[in-house]
């Protein structure tokens, strides 16, 4: 794993306990990166989101997204028994590499601002993510994740544990897209 990918994924990554499917969401991670025109220090300051006003960079998101997926996870046996069994290894991967397509969708203008690029209006996030992971051997209940997380996903039947990423990933961006309260 390099640098850049143990600095964004390092604590998170090694949650993973298949130490292949580890290796493969790194190895994605690292080839978005060779791609993308942002660096991982931008990760740390950009928007997580286009769509709406805000500070939150987009590392806080991914971040807020996997820790709250882990933690659904990990309460689901709790309730629901054997009836919705989780693969953790699975939802970890895949809340990971949820918006890993997003490296390819952003651009930087000529001052410096994030922007959707070309290739972002035509392939959108979810898509350029699944190509990016496949690259990596990626197995497919984690791809599945990667291209029912967003809105492209309500016309499938998601996994358990595409549910929960879903899920998560809407409850952390909503609010930030449709306050009810304007912020000051």
């Amino acid at each position: 794993m390099n640098s850049d990918v143990k600095k964004l994924w390092g604590e998170e990554l090694s949650w993973i306990k298949a130490p292949d499917l580890r290796d493969k969401v790194a190895k994605t991670w690292e080839l978005a990166l060779d791609r993308s025109a942002l660096t991982a220090e931008d990760l740390f300051k950009i928007p997580f989101t286009l769509k709406a006003q805000t500070n939150v960079s987009f590392m806080d998101h991914k971040r807020a997204v996997v820790h709250l997926s882990r933690a659904v996870g990990e309460k689901y046996p709790e309730f629901f028994s054997a009836e919705l069994p989780v693969d953790m290894d699975v939802l970890i991967a895949g809340a990971i590499l949820a918006d890993v397509g997003k490296l390819l969708e952003y651009e930087k203008d000529s001052q410096g601002n994030i922007i959707q690029g070309d290739y972002g209006k035509y392939i959108r996030h979810p898509f350029s993510g699944v190509s990016l992971a496949e690259q990596c051997g990626v197995p497919a209940p984690v791809l599945h994740i990667i291209a029912a997380h967003a809105a492209e996903g309500d016309h499938v039947a998601r996994s358990v544990e595409a549910y929960i990423v879903h899920h998560v990933d809407f409850m952390t961006y909503l609010p930030f897209k449709e306050r009810l309260v304007p912020r000051n």
